[in-house]
This record gives C-alpha cells, sequence and structure tokens, in this order.
C-alpha cells in the first residue's frame, strides 16, 4: 500500500471518528431531554454545526481558501443556539431564565469572535495552518468535519440545559458562572483589541507584544476563553440530568483544545522560532505566565 493510500485510509478513519464522537454525545446530550417529532431536539442541534461546516466546505475547496472557516464556526454556534431556545420555547410554552442566560453567553461570544476572526483572516490575507491542507481534499475535508464537531464539544452543556426542559431556578452557582463568563468575555475581548492595535502599527512589525494584558499573560485571549466556558457549564449544571452530565466536557474540551493541541503548543513554537534569540523575548518568556496571570504553568510550553 502506498504512503498516499495509507494518508487517505489515516483521515477517512478520522471523520469516521468525528462522527462517531459526535453521536455518542448526540445521544448523551439527548437523554430526557425534549423531543421535536420524533428527533430529539439535542441532536437536532448537534447536526447543525456538520451540516453547515459540510456545505461550506464545498465552495471554500473549489475556490482553495479557508476564509470562512471560523465564521462558519460562529454561525454553527448561533445556528444551534437558536434552534435549541426557540424550538425549546416552541415545546414548552415558556423559555426559562437559565435557557436565555446560557443563550446570550453563547451567541454573544460566537457574534464577536466570529466577526473579529473573519476580519482577521481577511486583513492577512490567509490563515497558515491551512496553506497545505486546503489542497488535500479528504484532509481539507477532515478539517472541516473536525470543525462541526468542535462546534458540539463546545456547546454541548449549553444546549443540553437549553433543551433539558427543566426549569431549575437560578442559585448562587448560576450568579458566580454568569460572573466568570463575564470575566472571560471582557479578558478575551480586551487581549484580542491590544493584540490588533499593536499589530496595526507599522513600527510593531515583526515584533512581539509584551503589553496590556499580554504583559501578565502570554497568551491571556485563550485565558478568557477558558474562563468563559467554564462559566457557561457552572449556569448548565443544574439543569442537566441522566447521561446529559457527560456534556459537561465541554469546558474541559476547551482547555485540552487550547493547551494541549491547537493554540498554546502552536503559538509557543512559532513564536519560539520567530523571537527565540531576542534576549528581550527570552526575558519576557521568563517573567511572564503562560496562560494564567500569576501562576506559572511550565508543562504547557518549553519555557
Amino acid at each position: 500500500m502506498t504512503e498516499t493510500k495509507k494518508s487517505n485510509l489515516t483521515v477517512v478513519a478520522g471523520i469516521l471518528l468525528c462522527l462517531l464522537i459526535g453521536a455518542a454525545m448526540a445521544i448523551a446530550g439527548s437523554d430526557g431531554g425534549l423531543i421535536v417529532g420524533s428527533i430529539p431536539l439535542f441532536a437536532l442541534c448537534a447536526m447543525v454545526g456538520f451540516v453547515l461546516h459540510w456545505l461550506v466546505f464545498v465552495p471554500s475547496y473549489f475556490a482553495q481558501t479557508e476564509h470562512y472557516f471560523d465564521l462558519t464556526g460562529a454561525l454553527s454556534f448561533i445556528g444551534a443556539i437558536l434552534l435549541a431556545n426557540w424550538s425549546a420555547l416552541a415545546t414548552l410554552g415558556v423559555s426559562s431564565l437559565r435557557a436565555n442566560i446560557l443563550s446570550f453567553m453563547v451567541l454573544a461570544w460566537a457574534l464577536r469572535l466570529g466577526v473579529f476572526l473573519f476580519l482577521r483572516v481577511k486583513r492577512s490575507g490567509e490563515d497558515r495552518r491551512f496553506r497545505e491542507i486546503k489542497t488535500r481534499f479528504l484532509r481539507f475535508l477532515f478539517t472541516w468535519t473536525l470543525g462541526g464537531l468542535w462546534v458540539l464539544l463546545t456547546a454541548a452543556a449549553a444546549l443540553a440545559a437549553i433543551t433539558s426542559g427543566r426549569h431549575i431556578p437560578m442559585g448562587l452557582g448560576a450568579y458566580i458562572g454568569g460572573a466568570l463568563w463575564l470575566a472571560g468575555f471582557l479578558f478575551e475581548s480586551i487581549a484580542d483589541r491590544q493584540k490588533s492595535a499593536f499589530t496595526a502599527k507599522h513600527e510593531n512589525k515583526d515584533r512581539f507584544i509584551d503589553t496590556g494584558l499580554w504583559a501578565i499573560s502570554r497568551h491571556p485571549n485563550y485565558f478568557g476563553e477558558i474562563c468563559l466556558w467554564l462559566g457557561v457549564a457552572i449556569v448548565a449544571a443544574p439543569a442537566l440530568q441522566g447521561w446529559q452530565i457527560l456534556t459537561l466536557i465541554s469546558p474541559l474540551f476547551v482547555i485540552f483544545l487550547l493547551c494541549r493541541v491547537s493554540g498554546i503548543p502552536l503559538l509557543e513554537a512559532r513564536a519560539q522560532e520567530r523571537w527565540g534569540e531576542d534576549p528581550d523575548y527570552q526575558r519576557y518568556v521568563k517573567t511572564t505566565p503562560v496562560l494564567i496571570p500569576g501562576i506559572r504553568t511550565p508543562r504547557l510550553s518549553a519555557d
């Protein structure tokens, strides 16, 4: 068997694994939840991310562009949350405060980040992660399928709580979760804005940012991202029942993705390659936590 065939089989296996994980999460998240027609509402919402990513994949492959990948992700979150909220309202005749708060949390995050990432890739002209991937049909398809799974696993706790149909009064934990979400949302938004303003200045070309929130964390936007999804899970948790508890994997998945897969390790390696010999950067790495302000976490990078 040629290397190309082996590679293609590996990618196909990866796509099937994504679908298998998605199906398992759809079953767990549907346990005890609302039914629309004969289909669990959670399962319908779980399909949104996959379907939208596959639909946009087709023209994106032929146009050889990744410009709409992040935007598709944002629209998938928005579509899934709106479907969950409106269908729950139509089924029950009333919408719970918890469901509305969770919907607002996810929608606000998706709108802000989706627009931000779309404009960023338009300004830069490309997302370097896709430079080679987009030329290979199966690998590009796998990436878009993975995008659908990312939407499902990230939003699972919120979707399960909204579609559970349980009206549990808001307690202290919900307010703590809401405060954590707000802090994370602001932290991520401010960090993104600060970096955009920094890179927009010509004199900062080929320089690394070490000001603002970036002076207390090398990845403050990721710290904010993790905090806000932890907040969503805390708000969602009381409304979950049975196998729906497994949807609390959402914030753990975000942490794993950012800290071990495509977030910090990739950016740290790229920064080390670019500025590794710069004494100022070496000093920055030694004095600035990689993620959590005030806490050194050397295992996340090669400090």
